[in-house]
């Protein structure tokens, strides 16, 4: 399976239908996102075990939240136990993605120290806030190679991730396919993502002025762009014999 290639308008496409999926159930969508992402953050907060934990619980989470994006597709309900769908489908694939996701953190960290980043790594994963800038300023400088290294690899991370879990839950694939399918994806789409990307970015910084108050529209409608996105990327058969017969017309 694999995704198709569209056009960079796509990116603002994506926005536009994530918010219309929000517009459906915004007091739920909004309570769910809150609900989901705070808690998420609270078990990172745990001492030594926290990160990890809420690394692998992340794509069980995501999962659920795709399947209630997918419920309002088809004009059913949002409903409060989609936030937990991802404890009762394809469980332990979902938990294997943020295995080797987790697993994949550690060896990027692992490369940047062996390459000229010890410092700097270690200053990231201390948790502690650093009481001289000029630290963190000397400890990035002094990266070089291993910052562009890391950058380059946590990027490929993302791209592998950001479809992987709707692959496993949609599409039955393993987790290790889902991975590879969703970075061909992202590599295949890079035009569309980016404009995407720049775009949520912009989105963020008019969110987090108003006292962050802008997170309670921002954070639903970015999950549920993802779906969209998802969805666009990887049509259904039914979809994709349509677009073929569509094709085939205009070339009569």
């Amino acid at each position: 399976m694999e995704a198709r290639k569209v056009n960079i308008a796509n990116g603002w496409l994506w926005i536009k239908q994530g918010y219309w999926l929000f517009k459906k159930s915004p007091v739920l969508w909004v309570v769910l996102a809150t609900v989901g992402v705070t808690g998420l953050l609270g078990i990172s907060t745990i001492p030594v075990i926290g990160d990890p934990l809420a690394t692998l619980l992340f794509p069980i989470l995501l999962a659920g939240y795709m399947v209630g994006c997918r419920a309002l597709e088809h004009d059913e309900e949002l409903e409060l136990p989609h936030l937990f769908a991802g404890f009762h489908n394809n469980t332990s694939q979902l938990v294997t993605l943020g295995g080797i996701s987790l697993v994949s953190q550690m060896l990027i960290l692992g490369v940047m120290m062996l390459t000229g980043g010890a410092t700097l790594v270690s200053i990231l994963m201390s948790g502690k806030p650093v009481d001289n800038p000029e630290i963190l300023v000397q400890a990035t400088v002094g990266a070089g190679i291993a910052l562009m290294l890391g950058m380059v690899l946590f990027s490929m991370l993302l791209m592998s991730m950001q479809f992987a879990p709707m692959l496993v839950i949609f599409d039955k694939m393993s987790p290790v396919d889902a991975l590879k399918t969703s970075l061909r994806a992202c590599l295949r789409n890079i035009l569309p993502l980016s404009l995407y990307g720049a775009m949520m970015l912009l989105f963020m910084i008019f969110a987090t002025m108003p006292m962050m108050l802008g997170w309670l529209l921002l954070l639903p409608v970015m999950i549920s762009s993802m779906y969209a996105i998802y969805r666009n990327l990887f049509p259904t058969p039914t979809e994709i014999a349509i677009l073929e017969g569509e094709i085939i017309t205009r070339n009569q």
